[in-house]
């Protein structure tokens, strides 16, 4: 029987190399079946002081330590813990490095046992867990942590996750183990044995294997077929629509604490009246409504009673996640049979299994990431439904690696008749037989753009998250390309002419040659992509001292393009991407003589791998004609009708350049291509009217001619009088006069507000550069042992993991830009205070807000008043949306500009709120408020 000792270390910090010390440890030594053998546990002297970080995430203070032991002083009974042992931690070379280092100050032989590190366990184990930290994985699985970050409970709770994990392996199918086996020497982890005794048991036991089938060598979950009817009797709708709202066996038996919402109602029959009479409508519907249950009562009532699908598109991926996975479920109990509903993304979501096993078979020319993600994606594919790269958490190149195996490679080799009846073709029965498609606005952009068609044939589309179609529309009608994209291509193009991948077929030498030509053409067209970015990269530079520091909302520089402006710099540029052209086009050449030379080869031999290379290579072949064509359609300065600009990273690789095109108007294309060729296109948000009215929405989004449009606004039920204080501080600087006075006094209204309001702060900005500066002059005069301070763009992480942070500490201020005005939520008492600390205007200097307004002024238009304000309104609204999430949530909105109170605009958005106390006062004045509302 297996031994396992079980480790963790609480130290000073992460590297050992730089003087790090361990203050505490904790052993647990567990036989295989789960016996605890022994547990050890001792605080340790570091001989140096633990910084204040640790002492808040640990507890472990420096007079704790103070009369422990040394680590020479346990090493004597610590050592032979691990005789016998595999070696576990959670992070093993964290535990392991530190250990090592000890036990060598010691004058003892570093540690060489087998070892088994429950995060990578987990990774694979676990494919699809939002987080694999230690604390959230026994949260995950109910496991008893009481005392997370101490040495002894996390080694206690990484023993059962070890315990956990190993059963959890031994339920995999016997094909999955057996792929695993040959992958298992490129990871950290020693498996092997594990996997050797598994699959003897699978191969002799009488285990039944029955939830899984085998698709191309490879075990995946069985897919359930539909076999429900479509048809049903459904009563007229209003008596339904009653029975739904009021009745004993509506809503209420399902919600406990459920009320009748009178706006959700009135919601529910203005979506219906617009999908019966094939009309269009605006709902604004403000928060605490209930729209998306409103809205998907009345989708699935039409699709059923009428026989025809009606389609959901939502921006972000957590709305579509809520709709699945809580609001559909609740709504299909009001129907006489499960309502089909079904998630359905591009083609590069999903997994192509013929080309998941093409590179199973080559795992022995695997790094570690690559082995990793195999590994992960072979037990998820147990697992999951659908075959979508979105439920699984990859590793860093892993997102690399899915180019090469997801459903974009499959079409052609579907054409060449090999069979890959995988995810993709099983999304497209399930969409084909739905009541409800949940898809996203990409994807439904790029539907309307496409003549061909993206998503099963629709005439009903409700458009939630709204505010966000026409800057989606945008993005898909015009041109986004980027030298690590590039770059990344003319690297996937040099793997098809890789002579490896050919060495054990007997070929003619001008197929080697050809080989040899590819190579180099690819070699060339990286070089003149090199000197291209670098040329544009430097050009930008200088442009930036003459023209100041325009940035973007993520810090990078910015430069538009105008043709009566620097033709030297945009001909230059012109020609170099010429040259970079010629090279791709000279590789379409030889990929072409490829295709000829495969296709002969399929003609001879019988061997599954050359409908992958072909189809691979037909796939790099359109995107070379895409990259010709896009960088064609970038540097034709004849389209008035859109907008070009350059961005740089400001402080990364001289060659990191962004090249954007933008339609200057996409309100004609949706106009055309969405609504006039859909029966019914109901746009809803929380955010859509301006002072009252959607005249600018339908300005923007195309919907100005349509006069017949039901319009409905829709009130919050919140009370949000007694919910909310609005305060704005009437002292602060004039920020153009003295911008770094008015920095200074932002960072001490955060500080100050923070004090009273113990953190649980969410500051909001308009520019990351003034983010930025706030950050570093909060580091320090703050103390982090007091409150500690997340910033987006500074801190590492994404969006969800500072989020995560924030609310991981009883005291915390979170900093954000551009993505946190909007779907951050923060529900009840982490968020106690949200501040604004500019109007949300779109900074004038911006290549679309630019030439926007000098557009409009030589149209005679007010550019401030018909688009930069309305604008700025609605982004002011998603932001002010932020605070108050539920019914029992209460806070301080603070809004850091007098323009609020003294401009003439200011009013327009006060108006745009629901009606809350304002104050407008020092910020002395105004803390005091705030301590005493509180």
């Amino acid at each position: 029987m297996k031994r396992f000792a079980i480790v963790d270390l609480e130290t000073t910090g992460n590297a050992a190399s730089k003087g790090d010390r361990i203050i505490e440890i904790g052993v647990v030594v567990m036989e295989e079946d789960g016996t605890i053998v022994e547990e050890f546990s001792s605080l340790v002297y570091p001989e140096k002081e633990i910084p204040p970080f640790i002492r808040s995430l640990t507890g472990i203070e420096n007079d704790d330590v103070l009369d422990a032991p040394l680590f020479s002083e346990i090493v004597g009974d610590v050592y032979p813990l691990f005789q016998h042992a595999y070696i576990v931690a959670h992070n093993i070379e964290f535990d392991l490095g530190f250990l090592n280092d000890e036990l060598a100050r010691c004058g003892y032989q570093p540690l060489h046992n087998p070892i088994i590190d429950t995060v990578e366990f987990a990774r694979i184990l676990m494919p699809t867990s939002p987080t694999f930290k230690l604390g959230q994985l026994a949260e995950l699985l109910e496991m008893g942590h009481d005392r997370p970050h101490r040495a002894l409970s996390d080694a206690q709770v990484t023993a059962d996750l070890l315990l956990y994990l190993l059963k959890e392996l031994q339920r995999l199918p016997e094909r999955t183990i057996h792929h695993l086996l040959k992958i298992e020497g490129k990871l950290k982890s020693d498996f092997r044995e594990f996997f050797l005794k598994y699959l003897e048991e699978k191969r002799y036991g009488s285990g039944s294997e029955s939830d899984v089938m085998l698709k191309h060598g490879i075990a995946v979950r069985k897919q359930v077929p539909d076999r429900s009817s479509k048809s049903v009797q459904l009563p007229p709708f209003d008596m339904w629509k009653t029975q739904v709202f009021e009745g004993e066996n509506g809503l209420r038996s399902l919600l406990p604490d459920y009320e009748i919402r009178k706006g959700q109602q009135d919601m529910t029959a203005r979506v219906k009246q617009a999908l019966e009479e094939n009309k269009h409508a605006i709902v604004e519907a403000g928060a605490g409504t209930g729209k998306s249950v409103a809205y998907l009562l009345s989708a699935a009532f039409q699709a059923m009673d009428h026989g025809k699908r009606v389609v959901v598109s939502t921006h972000t991926t957590s709305l579509q996640k809520q709709l699945l996975e809580e609001e559909i479920p609740k709504v299909e109990r009001m129907f006489p049979r499960p309502i089909k509903a079904v998630l359905y993304k591009g083609k590069s979501h999903y997994i192509s299994l013929i080309h998941f096993h093409y590179e199973l078979e080559r795992s022995y020319q695997d790094n570690y990431d690559i082995a990793l993600t195999k590994a992960m994606i072979l037990v998820w594919l147990t697992q999951t439904r659908t075959g979508d790269v979105d439920e699984i958490q990859l590793p860093s190149n892993g997102r690399q690696f899915w180019h090469k195996v997801s459903s974009e490679q499959s079409s052609k080799t579907v054409r060449l008749g090999f069979t890959d009846d995988s995810f993709f073709q099983w999304a497209q029965e399930k969409a084909a037989q739905a009541d409800l498609v949940i898809t996203n606005h990409a994807l439904l952009c790029m539907d309307i753009m496409k003549e061909e068609s993206v998503l099963p044939d629709y005439e009903h589309v409700i458009i939630d998250e709204a505010h966000h179609l026409e800057a989606v529309a945008s993005r898909y009608f015009g041109v986004r390309m980027n030298y690590r994209e590039l770059q990344r291509h003319l690297t996937q193009f040099g793997e098809i002419f890789h002579k490896n991948l050919y060495k054990e077929w007997s070929l003619q030498e001008d197929f080697y040659s050809n080989l040899i030509r590819g190579q180099q053409s690819i070699d060339e067209a990286k070089e003149e992509l090199s000197h291209f970015s670098r040329y544009i990269y430097q050009s930008v530079k200088k442009q930036q001292k003459r023209l100041g520091k325009g940035k973007s909302d993520i810090g990078r520089t910015q430069l538009l393009l105008k043709p009566g402006e620097m033709p030297a710099f945009i001909d230059t540029a012109k020609e170099m991407s010429h040259r970079f052209l010629a090279m791709i086009k000279r590789l379409i050449v030889h990929m072409g003589k490829m295709e000829e030379q495969l296709k002969m080869q399929l003609a001879v031999r019988e061997d599954y791998s050359i409908p992958i290379l072909l189809s691979r290579l037909n796939n790099q072949i359109d995107v070379c004609h895409q990259i010709r064509s896009q960088l064609i359609h970038y540097f034709d300065f004849t389209r008035e009708e859109e907008v070009k600009w350059v961005e740089i990273e400001g402080e990364g690789a001289v060659n990191a350049i962004y090249l954007f095109s933008e339609p200057y108007d996409v309100a004609h294309l949706l106009e055309q291509r969405l609504f006039r060729r859909k029966g019914s296109a109901i746009l809803t948000s929380a955010t859509l009217s301006t002072d009252g009215s959607f005249g600018y929405i339908r300005k923007s989004l195309g919907l100005e001619n349509f006069t017949n449009a039901i319009e409905a606004i829709i009130p919050s039920p919140y009370q949000f009088k007694e919910q909310v204080q609005l305060m704005v501080p009437n002292d602060f600087p004039n920020i153009k006069n003295d911008p770094d006075s008015f920095v200074e006094a932002l960072s001490e209204a955060i500080y100050s507000v923070a004090e009273v309001t113990k953190g649980r702060m969410l500051v909001l900005f308009t520019s990351y550069e003034m983010l930025r500066q706030t950050y570093t002059l909060l580091k320090e005069f703050i103390d982090p042992e007091e409150f500690m301070v997340f910033a987006q763009g500074v801190s590492s992480g994404s969006r969800d993991r500072l989020k995560k942070n924030f609310q991981a500490f009883d005291q915390a201020i979170l900093l954000g830009t551009s993505s946190f005005w909007e779907g951050v939520d923060i529900p009840g008492e982490d968020l106690s205070c949200l501040m604004m600390v500019r109007l949300p205007f779109q900074p004038p200097d911006q290549p679309i807000q630019s030439m926007r307004n000098e557009r409009m002024q030589n149209e005679g238009k007010n550019s401030f008043m018909e688009k930069s304000l309305p604008h700025a309104i609605i982004r002011f609204k998603q932001g002010f949306g932020r605070l108050i999430r539920s019914s029992s949530d209460r806070g301080v909105v603070f809004i850091c500009d007098q323009r609020l109170m003294e401009a003439r605009y200011g009013k327009y958005f006060l108006n745009s709120l629901p009606e809350v106390p304002v104050s407008y006062e020092s910020t002395r004045q105004l803390i005091n408020k705030i301590e005493k509302w509180l």
